[in-house]
């Protein structure tokens, strides 16, 4: 089989809203189904065109606000036919409901000691599945961090995919000890890790397909690389919150377009890139040299002016 789209979508409470001292209520509002673009709004666009996606749900907050919020997200994923998986920002672990935090409070998994990972890893699992979701098989580190440590502990606990490497986030928090530009699934500390998809641009550096740092042009050009260099998976990434302004009470028509565009492009290459969840996934090719796109000057143009009209949303709704 040619190249598989894993199309996963990051589900969680905002920090930005907790420390802002938002409830649990608000936050979800604000966070996984902000401004009418959020979660159901996602799926419903999913349904329309015949997709599927991975939610990343992270389970943490139940440590502060119970299982409530976390069983929401799950029910709302699963009743629309899409997969669960874990996701884990650790900081919840210390969060207090005033939205303050401990002193040395570690926002970062890969902070964290092997032996401490390892358990963060264990609770977060048990509490998604609490929620009702089933064992997960794949995880996402919050901020794209995780390290050989992390990946060792995800082979103790029996979960095979790790989808967390992003050289554009390298070598801290992606802190793997994996070329930046590894695009390829590999199997790494007894775990296949597959990267998240990235274009190179004109000064060297990587930029990686989340829909709120690339362009629909950039996306297509690196899902068109990807089937013409025979790519085992192309892997973009989205929040539930990222069509929204920050605050979470606006749409942003420039990420929303984006979104709506991508899921249209992948509808038209479901026959060169079908989506697929995680479950679907049969035998992997692992390792090879495959280089991400390069974007040209003019894609890159294109995205800055779009981010720019993003940026003067983000300031009109301040």
């Amino acid at each position: 089989m040619g190249t598989r789209t894993l199309l996963t979508i990051d589900t969680e409470l905002t920090w930005r809203h907790h420390i802002a001292g938002s409830g649990w209520e608000e936050n979800y509002a604000r966070s996984v189904e902000p401004a009418g673009v959020g979660l159901r709004y996602q799926l419903a666009e999913l349904d329309r065109y015949g997709l599927k996606a991975c939610f990343f749900v992270d389970p943490m907050p139940a440590l502060l606000f119970g299982i409530d919020p976390v069983r929401q997200m799950v029910e709302t994923v699963l009743s629309a036919g899409q997969e669960v998986q874990l996701h884990l920002h650790p900081m919840w672990e210390q969060a207090r409901e005033d939205g303050t935090v401990a002193d040395g409070t570690v926002f970062e998994l890969i902070d964290h000691p092997v032996e401490k990972q390892r358990a963060l890893i264990a609770e977060a699992r048990d509490i998604l599945i609490k929620a009702g979701a089933p064992d997960p098989i794949a995880f996402r580190s919050g901020s794209y961090a995780v390290n050989d440590d992390s990946l060792r502990a995800l082979a103790e606990l029996g979960i095979r995919y790790d989808a967390s490497h992003n050289g554009c986030e390298g070598p801290w928090p992606s802190a793997l000890s994996l070329p930046l530009g590894q695009t390829a699934p590999v199997e790494h500390e007894g775990v296949i890790e597959i990267p998240v998809s990235q274009i190179r641009i004109g000064n060297g550096g990587l930029r990686h397909m989340q829909i709120c740092a690339v362009s629909l042009a950039e996306m297509t050009h690196a899902l068109n690389h990807a089937i013409t260099s025979n790519h085992p998976v192309f892997v973009p990434v989205g929040h539930s919150f990222e069509l929204a302004t920050r605050d979470g009470l606006r749409s942003n028509p420039v990420v929303k377009k984006r979104f709506d565009g991508l899921c249209a492009l992948l509808a038209a290459k479901a026959d060169d890139a079908p989506t697929m969840h995680f479950a679907d996934l049969d035998a992997l090719p692992l390792g090879g040299a495959l280089a991400p796109a390069q974007a040209s000057a003019t894609l890159v143009a294109g995205r800055m002016v779009g981010q720019f009209w993003a940026n003067i949303i983000e300031k009109r709704a301040a």
